[in-house]
This record gives structure tokens, sequence and C-alpha cells, in this order.
């Protein structure tokens, strides 16, 4: 089936952001879960980004999505912030984890202590808060967990207080993490991505201008791909813009790309959901946003 663009436009908000992909193990759809900017609202600042739940759309096939809510994850009193979730299978526990940025309230300007969020399910739809991680840094954000060979588990994140560098922790067990150190520091960068393709741990970072791309052989030590993907503008409907936040999701031994974008240089908090395929080349990670993609998940998962 051919991939739209847009791939997918909040209904309610008009602000999806931050987007991440699952396969639910008991139907074999496939989840997104994504920050539902308030884009539509007339408010001051960027507040339209604060105050933001965790929202969720449907697919079957990994073409098509549909809205199906948002997540309940409050915490504490008072209208607070959720952005970029992050959400894995333990099939150890036969439970799904989800690391989120929480920040308590809403805020006209970019600031907020934050930290992030530890809840599980068995479902997808309904989560019960485990406990918080801050890794001894009030500002830390975008966490992103892979399952390495030796079975710990690892998370990338973005710390502000580290000049915005990409660092990262490891688990045995997903609740008890300890800090290991910086994964890549050479520029700021937020929203760091994680997986495998073609027999190398590949790590993305937007750099706020195209995606920064590195490679790994061990998944700890990882070396800087010249230049950026998704820096140029593309050429389909609401993707003139820079590839933002990005997921990949790999099935089929072929990886796909989901980024947002703001595709209204009159209006910028509107945002919309794209998707493009990654592919190696000589040993570099490529991708042509603008090449015509199929997508069939249900039958290559």
């Amino acid at each position: 089936m051919k991939v739209p663009s847009p791939l997918y436009k909040d209904p309610i908000y008009n602000g999806a952001a931050d987007p991440m992909v699952i396969r639910k193990e008991s139907d074999g759809k496939f989840y997104m879960f994504y920050t539902q900017r308030r884009a539509n609202q007339q408010v001051d600042g960027v507040s339209y980004c604060y105050g933001t739940a965790v929202g969720v759309a449907e697919s079957v096939n990994g073409a098509q999505w549909h809205y199906r809510g948002a997540l309940d994850l409050n915490i504490e009193f008072g209208h607070n912030t959720w952005w970029a979730p992050e959400i894995i299978y333990n099939p150890d526990e036969k439970l799904y984890h989800m690391y989120v940025s929480y920040i308590v309230g809403v805020y006209q300007n970019w600031g907020g202590d934050s930290t992030i969020e530890h809840y599980t399910s068995p479902d997808l739809f309904y989560w019960d808060h485990i406990g918080s991680l801050s890794f001894g840094s009030a500002r830390i954000i975008d966490p992103c967990c892979y399952r390495l060979l030796d079975g710990t588990w690892r998370m990338w994140y973005k710390d502000e207080r580290q000049n915005s560098a990409t660092c990262y922790a490891d688990s045995p067990d997903l609740y008890n993490w300890t800090y290991r150190g910086i994964a890549a520091g050479d520029e700021p960068q937020e929203g760091p991505n994680v997986f495998e393709l073609g027999g190398k741990y590949w790590l993305i970072a937007d750099a706020w201008k195209g995606q920064a791309v590195y490679s790994s052989d061990d998944g700890e030590h990882f070396t800087r791909q010249p230049g950026y993907i998704l820096a140029e503008n593309g050429t389909r409907m609401d993707d003139n813009f820079r590839g933002a936040h990005a997921d990949v999701f790999v099935t089929g031994g072929r990886a796909f790309i989901i980024y947002f974008t703001h595709p209204d240089p009159n209006y910028h908090p509107r945002s919309a959901v794209q998707m493009a395929e990654l592919k190696i080349v000589d040993g570099v990670l490529t991708c042509d946003r603008n090449a015509e993609i199929d997508c069939d998940w249900q039958n290559n998962a």
C-alpha cells in the first residue's frame, strides 16, 4: 500500500509531534504515540507545546492511521505536560514500559524542570505509574530504549544541563538504571533514536537542521556520519520543512523513519507526521524523503 503524505495529522489539536510506533503483541496492530501539541489553540508564546497529552493513533498496515484518543497519565494536581513518549515491550514480563518526558504545569516560554516518568501497561492503553528518573539532572527529556545483544536495556536521552548532549544509562530489568555518560556530544541535539539495520546500531538525533546520524558496532561507541538526513525540504504535501524528532520502525528488513514537520510557514504551530524509508548505501545511512514507498507492515512483521 502506498504511504500517503502526510502520514498522519492529529484531528483534535492539529499538532502531532515526536511520534513513535510500536506493534501490539496481542492483535498485531500498530500504534503511534506522540506529543499532542495544542496547535489550533489561540495561546501566547509556545504554551501550545505545554499542557500536552500523549496522543494515540492506530493502524493495521502502517500506511493508514486513525485517532484513538489520549492517555490519562496525570500523577498530581494541575494541567501538566507530557512530551516524546518511548514505549517498549519486555517479553520477559509480557509487559509494556513507557518512559515519557514530564514537566509540571504550562509555560509561555521554553522552560520548566523535567524528569522522565516510568509507566507500565499490559495493553498499551491503561498505564500504572512506577516512578521518576532524573540521572542527577533537572532537565532531561526525550528517552529512547533498546535492548542490546547481551540483554542489557540501554536508554538514550537529551540532557539540557550537558549542552543538550545525548546521554545514556543502562538497566538489567527496566526498573533500575545506572547513568553511563555521553553517547553523542559533538553538537546540541534532541530526540535520539537507536535501531539496528545492516548489522550495525544506528543513532539519529534532531540537530534542528536535519537528523544527525551515528553508527556503532556495540551500541556504546558511536561514530558520526558526515552531514544530515531530512535536512532539505521535501516536495510532498505538508513535507516542506526539515524532518524533526523522529522514530525508526524496522520490519521485514526495511527501516521506516517517522518524523514530524511544520508545513505552514504562516502558522508555525501546525504539524504533520510523515514517513520515509532509510537505506544503507556504501555504508552510509541515506533517506530520499520524496520517494514513493509501499508499506505493508502487517505481512512483514
